[in-house]
């Protein structure tokens, strides 16, 4: 009985651990970003530069923070292709060939 107990102590142990790693790696994230764009900004010392490393940041950011409709959306465009674009039709003609 105490294994069990200790095991499930362990393990929300390891989903505290992993989700404090997940809060980490998203903060990370922006911080590093950041710091890129700021970068870019002092060697370049150009307002175009500044300019399309903000640009570049916020699409980035945007992605990531809209990773997981974008990746539902992905997935059911692969789970029902049906619903896409419409088939090839393609129709045969016993003098010219197939003309799609």
């Amino acid at each position: 009985m105490n294994s069990v107990v200790l095991a499930g102590g362990l393990d929300v142990l390891g989903d505290s651990l992993l989700n404090t790693l997940g809060d980490w790696g998203d903060k990370g994230l922006k911080v590093i970003l950041t710091l890129v764009v700021l970068v870019i900004i002092a060697r370049s010392l150009s307002v175009k530069a500044a300019i399309g490393a903000v640009l570049a940041m916020i699409i980035a950011l945007s992605l990531y923070a809209s990773r997981d409709s974008l990746a539902s959306l992905f997935s059911d465009e692969i789970n029902n292709p049906a619903s896409g674009a419409g088939q090839v039709t393609a129709v045969f003609t016993p003098d010219r060939g197939p003309v799609l």
